[in-house]
């Protein structure tokens, strides 16, 4: 397995927009193949299953927020809708690729404020009031973009200073990082692991619906992102980036998982944080605990700032210290019953 680094590099150079996880599947399919035989099932799920023993199942979410093309102007712009909870403050002037017959960049579209009126200065446009400019005329458009076409934002990679880089989509290609990094110790172990990289969580948690059905897994851990403090933030509402993995405690997590994920990292010197939660997550965990029968379903969570825009920031070590956890985790289930 690549470093941590490489490894985000890779994840996050392609796009998953629900419904169009086409080159998100492909390197993850790659990424698995060598631990056991990887799957993929009707709603665009990768599914890897290998061990034998006690069965724990792993869940990230591939996808990413964007948007979809709904048409083209007469005048060659391309309008479109939001693909998962995008924020519309950010939007004016972003750069996107299209994804249509062939990748083509593009600029959302914004009203130079010599040309706003008073009232415009405050206002935040509604998508639907946007458009993505793509240099072209409606007759060259319509050759290159078909609607239905995704559109993501433009690929970056930023290295900041103390271990943290900025990038797109690390929701939750962090997570999915994560789960990679640990795989190589957890196929030594006496234990039954299947990844599940699941679709369309930003459209509402549908892939794990479907994903985790028929496993027949005695646990479940969902590793996902969480929010990282930032000035304008509640600090009790947030985690602290470079302090390593969230821990989420929750009434519809599995108490006996995070007290034991707790221990663990006590016992293993791995730094961790608490993520203690109300009621419902917001993550994949919320749908996988009531799948089938039911799954006890634990959640870890690594610190992210500036969550569903362009610029999301994560610190390395708080990847690697989940991939750790988990390891460390599972060591201790493989060698043990869980009631």
């Amino acid at each position: 397995m690549m470093n941590t680094e490489e490894l985000i590099k890779t994840l996050t150079s392609v796009s998953a927009v629900g419904g169009n996880e086409g080159e998100m599947i492909s390197v993850l399919k790659e990424l698995l193949s060598a631990y056991g035989k990887v799957e993929t099932d009707a709603v665009n799920n990768v599914i890897c299953t290998f061990g034998e023993g006690y069965h724990i199942l792993l869940d990230a979410h591939m996808d990413e927020i964007g948007f979809t093309v709904t048409s083209v102007s007469d005048e060659g712009f391309l309008k479109i809708a939001p693909c998962g909870g995008i924020d519309k403050r950010m939007l004016l002037g972003a750069e996107v690729t299209v994804c249509g017959s062939k990748k083509t960049d593009g600029i959302i579209s914004t009203l130079p404020p010599h040309l706003q009126k008073s009232a415009d200065e405050k206002k935040v446009p509604d998508i639907s009031e946007l458009a993505v400019d793509i240099g072209m005329d409606k007759e060259s458009a319509d050759k290159l973009v078909m609607p239905g076409s995704a559109v993501i934002f433009k690929r970056q990679f930023t290295e900041l200073l103390n271990n943290q880089i900025s990038s797109n989509c690390l929701d939750d290609r962090a997570g999915a990082a994560a789960i990679l990094l640990a795989l190589d110790k957890l196929k030594q172990l006496p234990v039954k692991i299947t990844v599940l990289f699941s679709t369309q969580e930003e459209l509402g948690t549908r892939g794990a619906k479907t994903g985790t059905y028929g496993r027949n897994a005695d646990e479940a851990i969902a590793v996902d992102v969480s929010f990282a403090y930032t000035p304008g933030c509640n600090k009790e509402d947030c985690g602290k980036i470079g302090k390593g993995a969230m821990i989420g405690i929750s009434p519809v997590l599995d108490r006996n998982i995070s007290d034991a994920l707790i221990k663990t990292a006590k016992n293993s010197g791995i730094k961790y944080q608490k993520e203690i939660m109300n009621g419902k997550t917001g993550t994949n965990a919320d749908v996988i605990s009531i799948s089938e029968n039911g799954i006890k379903c634990g959640l870890i969570s690594i610190p992210l700032k500036y969550m569903h825009s362009p610029v999301e920031v994560v610190d390395l070590s708080d990847i690697e210290s989940t991939a750790e956890l988990i390891a460390a985790y599972v060591k201790e289930r493989a060698g043990a019953d869980y009631a």
